[in-house]
């Protein structure tokens, strides 16, 4: 007799952690363990708001591109994060290739192609070759791995600048194509 008393007491509590699992399962699927700060937002329509975000592109063991922000907005819907205070790394063959870094930044979590523009100050792209690119606009096509943008382009390094509108930058050949009004300038040694 007390047997069936615990068989069923004990099939009850099983029930109610199930029941209670599924709940937590449901509500809590979206939040990570992590330390970075997830809220909802009120009148922004941003599905989530998260400080200290970071994306990272990896193809089997190795990591292709990271993405870190001091805030991003999450879209889910549209599949977008708008970002703020943007630091991005883009890793080569060898390893780490270029940095850049920019105000304002717009991530497409599906296709992965980002955007990266500055308001003031040029974004500096800053590469393992010695070669440093400025501009206000930069895009990443991630099907392609390429860098590009319309605007004006500045390339500084080993007593080179070259000048001109446009860049196109291809990241498995790494090459660079600066595309209209180029100019060259040699550079007296320092």
């Amino acid at each position: 007799m007390w047997e069936r008393w615990v068989r069923r007491g004990l099939l009850t509590l099983s029930v109610v952690l199930a029941t209670f699992l599924g709940f937590l399962l449901i509500t809590r699927s979206n939040s990570g363990s992590s330390s970075r700060s997830v809220t909802p937002v009120g009148n922004d329509a941003a599905d989530a708001r998260i400080q200290d975000f970071t994306f990272t592109q990896t193809k089997g063991d190795l990591v292709q591109w990271k993405v870190q922000a001091k805030q991003a907005r999450l879209y889910e819907k549209e599949n977008r994060a708008v970002l703020s205070n943007v630091h991005i790394t883009l890793y080569g063959l060898q390893g780490k290739e270029l940095t850049l870094s920019g105000d304002e930044g717009t991530l497409d979590t599906q296709s992965k192609n980002f955007q990266l523009s500055n308001r003031a100050t040029p974004i500096v792209v800053e590469m393992q070759s010695g070669y440093t690119i400025q501009t206000n606009h930069l895009a990443w096509t991630d099907a392609r791995h390429e860098i590009q943008t319309p605007d004006h382009v500045t390339i500084h390094g080993h007593g080179l600048q070259v000048t001109g509108r446009g860049l196109l930058g291809k990241m498995d050949t790494e090459e660079f194509q600066v595309l209209d009004d180029v100019r060259v300038d040699v550079l007296p040694a320092s």
